[in-house]
C-alpha cells in the first residue's frame, strides 16, 4: 500500500526544510515540496536539491510573479491597502495565492494533506488555513502545520537542523533572521529585532541603503498610471513585474522603504515588525497623489474608509471573501479616470511628490487661479455663505445662546 502524500509550502529556509523530515517522521507521509516563486530572487536557487536532500520525493517550482502582481498586488494598490497606514501587506498578499497553488497542486497529485510552516502565534497560519479551507471546499484536504504543532523554540530548531544534517541560512554574528521575501517587500523578524528599544542592525536589511550610504544627490522619477495601475517608469512602459523590480532598486538605493512598526496581530498580540518595501512605498504615495486630481472629495473619503476595511480583510486572511470582492469592485470603478503621471523626488530616505498631471484632472486652472484668467464667480460667494451658515445661525439663535 502506497503512502499518503503531503504538499509542503517550501521556501528552502530552515523551518520548511526541517518540516520535510518532521512530516515524514510524525505522519509517515511522502512529502512533495511546492515552491511558489513570487519574486524570491537568489533565495530560491537550489531549493529543489535542498528539498530532495531533506527527503522530499518530488519538488515543484511555480513562477507566478505575473499572477501575483496582476491579481493581488495591483488590486491591493488600487484599494490603497496599507495595514495601519504603514505596512504594504507584502506577505499578506502572497498567502492567498500560495494557498491557491497548494490546493491546485494537492488535487493534481492526489494528495490528502497540505502543509505550511507557520507558527501558532502569527498571522500567516490564519491566512493559509482560512484560504485553504475556503478553496478546498468539500475536498478532503487536511492541513499540517509543523511549526505550530512541534512547539520548538528557535534554538531547538537550529539544533534539530544540525542533527538532521540540513543546511540553514546563517549570517554574521550567528544571527538567523526569519525573512519572507517577494516582489512587494521583505518581512524581517527575530533575533535583535524583538527588542523594541534597539534599532534594527544593518545586517537585517538587504534591499535598502542606510541614510549614511545613500546618494548625496536627489533623483527624480516619473511614474505613469492607467486606471490606477502603474504602467511606466521614467516614460518607458514596463510590465508590472519589471516596474516593481526596477523601482525597488532605485528607491532602495536612496534608503526609501524601511518600515519599523509595532504591529497589532490578528491573534491579539503586538509584534515588532521590520519591512523593506521600496517600490510599494513609492507607488502608494504616487497613486494617492494622482487621486487628489482625479477623485472628488467624497470619493477620496469613502475610498479611505473602505481602504481600512480592505487592508484588514487582507491582513486577517480573508482575501477569498465576497466583502473583499465587493470593495474591489468599488475601487475598480472609482479608478476609471485615475490615469496620468506623477513625479517624485527621492533623497536620503524620503520621497516627495513634486508634480502630478492627468487628462481627467478635476483641477481647473482658470477656476483656481488668482490671475487675470480667473473665471470663478466671486459674487456668488455671499449668497452661498448665507445659505451655508443658515442652520448654524438658527440653532445658535434658538438654543445655544438663549441662556446667556
Amino acid at each position: 500500500m502506497s503512502k499518503g502524500k503531503c504538499i509542503l509550502a517550501y521556501s528552502g529556509g530552515m523551518d520548511s526544510t526541517i518540516s520535510v523530515v518532521w512530516i515524514k517522521e510524525n505522519y509517515d507521509l511522502d512529502v512533495i515540496t511546492l515552491t511558489v516563486d513570487l519574486g524570491a530572487g537568489p533565495e530560491i536557487e537550489g531549493v529543489a536539491e535542498k528539498a530532495k536532500k531533506a527527503g522530499a520525493i518530488d519538488s515543484v517550482i511555480l513562477d507566478v510573479k505575473d499572477e501575483f502582481v496582476d491579481e493581488y498586488i495591483f488590486p491591493g494598490l488600487k484599494a490603497g491597502a496599507m495595514y495601519e497606514d504603514v505596512y504594504a501587506l507584502s506577505t499578506a498578499f502572497a498567502r492567498p495565492l500560495m494557498s491557491k497553488k497548494l490546493v491546485e497542486t494537492a488535487r493534481k497529485y492526489g494528495a490528502e494533506y497540505v502543509s505550511h510552516g507557520c507558527t501558532g502565534k502569527g498571522n500567516d497560519q490564519v491566512r493559509f488555513d482560512a484560504s485553504i479551507m475556503t478553496l478546498a471546499g468539500d475536498d478532503s484536504i487536511k492541513i499540517i502545520a509543523p511549526a505550530r504543532e512541534w512547539g520548538m523554540t528557535r534554538d531547538e530548531e537550529k539544533e534539530y537542523a544540525n542533527k538532521a544534517g540540513l543546511p540553514i541560512r546563517d549570517v554574521g554574528n550567528n544571527r538567523v533572521y526569519s525573512i519572507d521575501r517577494n516582489l512587494w517587500g521583505l518581512a524581517i523578524e527575530g533575533e535583535d529585532l524583538e527588542d523594541t528599544w534597539e534599532a534594527p542592525p544593518e545586517d537585517a536589511f538587504s534591499w535598502t541603503s542606510s541614510i549614511e550610504n545613500s546618494p548625496d544627490e536627489y533623483e527624480i522619477v516619473e511614474i505613469g498610471f492607467e486606471k490606477g495601475i502603474p504602467i511606466s517608469l521614467n516614460n518607458k512602459n514596463k510590465s508590472g513585474v519589471n516596474l516593481i523590480d526596477e523601482l525597488n532598486i532605485i528607491a532602495g538605493n536612496h534608503g526609501i522603504g524601511r518600515v519599523d512598526h509595532l504591529e497589532n496581530r490578528l491573534v491579539g498580540i503586538k509584534s515588532r515588525e521590520v519591512y523593506e518595501t521600496p517600490a510599494a512605498v513609492i507607488l502608494y504615495q504616487a497613486l494617492a497623489a494622482l487621486e487628489t486630481a482625479t477623485l472628488s472629495r467624497e470619493q477620496q473619503r469613502l475610498k479611505s474608509s473602505l481602504s481600512t476595511t480592505f487592508s484588514d480583510l487582507v491582513y486577517d486572511g480573508r482575501w477569498f471573501t465576497s466583502l473583499r470582492e465587493n470593495i474591489q469592485a468599488f475601487m475598480d470603478d472609482a479608478q476609471k479616470f485615475t490615469s496620468g503621471n506623477v513625479k517624485l523626488k527621492l533623497y536620503k530616505g524620503s520621497s516627495t511628490v513634486v508634480g502630478r498631471k492627468s487628462r481627467f484632472s478635476l483641477y481647473d486652472y482658470d477656476m483656481s487661479t488668482y490671475s487675470t484668467t480667473d473665471s470663478f464667480n466671486h459674487a456668488s460667494a455671499e449668497g452661498f455663505i448665507d445659505i451655508y451658515s443658515l442652520p448654524a445661525r438658527i440653532q445658535a439663535k434658538k438654543q445655544k445662546y438663549n441662556d446667556l
